[in-house]
């Protein structure tokens, strides 16, 4: 296990999230048929239920849970809980797609540094959220060297700090090639 210079982990990207559920060939079917992830090989040697699947370079594992029940579950839409998010190029198509399949969700929106950023919350067939946003209306800034991830005055009263546009600018002067990254 290698180690970045600063004591990290050296990992190269995200390989797949594993994921309990209650009815695999439900569960499934929703992966599929609403967010688009693709069912792939998975090895002849797991003595467990299971599907894999891919998309969007990564994959999802989903495991049948000992005790099956295809009932759905019912819960609150809770956008401070734990989700995956995918990015989307359309926020309204999907909007419009989670009204014609009857998936109940939420809109939120989020107002920084005077941009917006729109989000949509639902749930699998099992409870785990999914949001899917347009953050890339949000540009990812690196902290400066040294200081830690926390909320500053200037981030609460909804202003670019003055550090995060010299680094901002430093970033793209110095990977004036590079592609400028936007995430959840």
């Amino acid at each position: 296990m290698g180690l970045t210079k600063g004591g990290a982990l050296s990992l190269k990207s995200l390989n797949h999230i594993s994921h309990l559920c209650n009815c695999l060939e439900r569960t499934v079917h929703f992966y599929q048929n609403v967010l688009g992830f693709i069912p792939i090989k998975r090895p002849n040697s797991f003595n467990f239920n299971g599907a894999w699947l891919f998309n969007y370079g990564f994959g999802i594992h989903l495991l049948q849970r000992e005790e099956h029940n295809c009932l759905p579950e019912k819960r609150e839409i809770n956008p401070n809980g734990n989700h995956i998010s995918f990015q989307c190029e359309s926020l309204a198509a999907v909007e419009k797609k989670l009204k014609e399949m009857e998936i109940s969700y939420i809109h939120r929106r989020v107002k920084e540094w005077g941009l917006y950023v729109d989000q949509l919350f639902f749930h699998d067939p099992d409870g785990f959220m999914i949001k899917i946003c347009n953050f890339e209306n949000l540009p990812m800034i690196p902290l400066p060297v040294g200081e830690q991830a926390t909320v500053t005055s200037f981030m609460q009263a909804g202003q670019l700090p003055p550090q995060a546009v010299m680094a901002e600018a430093a970033i793209a002067e110095e990977h004036s090639n590079a592609i400028i990254l936007y995430g959840c």
